[in-house]
């Protein structure tokens, strides 16, 4: 299915919904989204946000002809603890069996994906896979010495969005790639632009690509608009770099 995620093309929902589990949760979107599908009588979200398998669309992947950037799981997270290996096992053939595609996994189960893939539970990490973790302040650093922990990733990425401030001191070594960005919504917390400004420049000290997705509620100003309003300008300029991925030998 096609988004409107500025850094991916496509969103596969293998399985949906989750638990809060850290401050990034709080005005989490999907579940508001998954509520709402809920409410629209969606059968597959009859569950509204409580983590569901979606094994009916375990095959999407090899419909689409294009070659594209594909979230996975946007409306939850695969690592959830309700969500068995076995799922994941065949997720993960999935991807290997649709090479032409990149699939972006984002995490907070950080410990339980680095687990799964390096504990022997599956075949190692897909070379068209690239794997994240949220890391929305200093309190979740634990997440990134995880995924760094994960051997043959050919991208290890960090989603710092909601930021929800300084990342002081954050260890970017074996990190490829950055986003960030404001919270949106009606109860959006505000974050000072220099936090945004000082993960920028610790990614370029570091040459690591730094991906601002937007402002949201708040503008580069500090004041509360229209998040279209806000855009996605830093500085004067927009920052949408792209990692390159590491090769592998099979």
């Amino acid at each position: 299915m096609a988004t409107k995620i500025e850094w991916t093309d496509k969103v596969w929902q293998p399985m949906h919904g989750c638990t809060k589990v850290s401050s990034a949760c709080e005005h989490c979107y999907a579940e508001v989204m998954a509520r709402r599908l809920q409410g629209n009588h969606i059968k597959s979200y009859e569950n509204g946000f409580k983590p569901t398998l979606n094994p009916d669309v375990l095959k999407d992947p090899y419909k689409w002809k294009k070659p594209s950037m594909v979230f996975v799981c946007s409306m939850g997270d695969l690592f959830h603890r309700d969500v068995p290996c076995d799922y994941i096992d065949q997720v993960m053939q999935v991807i290997r069996e649709n090479p032409q595609h990149t699939f972006q996994i984002l995490t907070k189960r950080a410990e339980r994906m680095a687990k799964y893939f390096m504990g022997g539970a599956s075949e190692g990490v897909p070379q068209n896979a690239w794997l994240g973790v949220t890391c929305e302040s200093f309190n979740y650093y634990d997440r990134i010495d995880w995924l760094r922990w994960i051997e043959k990733a050919p991208v290890r990425f960090l989603s710092c969005e909601p930021l929800m401030g300084y990342l002081d001191n954050i260890n970017l070594d074996g990190i490829d790639w950055v986003i960030t960005g404001g919270e949106s919504g009606s109860c959006a917390r505000h974050t000072p632009a220099d936090c945004f400004r000082d993960l920028r420049d610790r990614c370029v000290k570091a040459n690591v690509p730094f991906f601002f997705k937007q402002w949201g509620a708040y503008g580069e100003n500090g004041h509360k608009s229209n998040k279209k309003d806000n855009g996605c300008m830093l500085d004067g300029r927009e920052w949408k770099q792209y990692p390159t991925p590491r090769k592998y030998e099979v």
